[in-house]
């Protein structure tokens, strides 16, 4: 199972390394949430699959699961969220603009 997830980040690093190379706003937005999503994964494979009881305080069980990367998947996706409007908004304001979504034709010196 965790090989499994390890090759899901791999192609979701590439994946989102791509896109992000590419000259396209909306190209590159969707590349750096992708690239999100495989932190989100890789985060979830280094702390490893574990099987046992929340840590409550007062509990008799044998094995607790470390409430640690939880809380740095969901602190990173809410970040990622906020991240990603703002990159929204810039490059629709961007394309109201200068009118295009090419990064190539946004230097200012090409019409």
């Amino acid at each position: 199972m965790e090989l499994l997830l390890c090759l899901t980040v791999g192609v979701l690093f590439t994946i989102g390394v791509y896109l992000i190379l590419s000259k396209s706003l909306l190209r590159i937005i969707l590349g750096t949430s992708l690239l999100t999503h495989g932190v989100h994964l890789l985060i979830m494979t280094m702390a490893g699959l574990k099987r046992g009881a929340p840590p409550i305080l007062g509990g008799t069980a044998g094995s607790y699961v470390d409430p640690l990367p939880q809380a740095l998947i969901l602190t990173s996706i809410v970040i990622s969220f906020g991240v990603t409007a703002f990159f929204f908004v810039l490059a629709y304001r961007a394309y109201q603009t200068l009118g295009t979504e090419d990064t190539d034709r946004m230097e200012g010196d090409n019409p």
